[in-house]
């Protein structure tokens, strides 16, 4: 349904070539936000799941620079940062460059 919606707003989700990959708890609100901006844009990532998991919760924070919150996204292998951070370059017209970009 959301690859009719995307084709018919002219939205091409082929032309996404990157690695996306969230970290997420299942009922946190920010975590669906993110989700839902990444699947409204045509985006197939890795999700994991880390709810009750301190092993993957350190695994994250390693990742993410220290920070411990969720989400926390990354785009082929860059730290993006969280739900507020991934809208702020949707807003500002810079995510769609970022997800066109393939993984080197």
């Amino acid at each position: 349904m959301i690859n009719l919606i995307n084709r018919l707003l002219g939205r091409q989700p082929e032309q996404i070539k990157a690695k996306v990959e969230i970290y997420t708890w299942q009922t946190c609100p920010y975590c669906i936000r993110a989700k839902m901006l990444l699947s409204w844009k045509g985006v197939k990532f890795i999700e994991y799941k880390i709810d009750g998991d301190g092993a993957a919760r350190v695994k994250m924070a390693e990742r993410a620079n220290g920070r411990r919150t969720v989400p926390q996204i990354f785009v082929n292998n860059q730290h993006i940062g969280g739900c507020d951070d991934l809208y702020q370059l949707d807003t500002e017209g810079k995510l769609d460059s970022l997800l066109a970009a393939e993984l080197v």
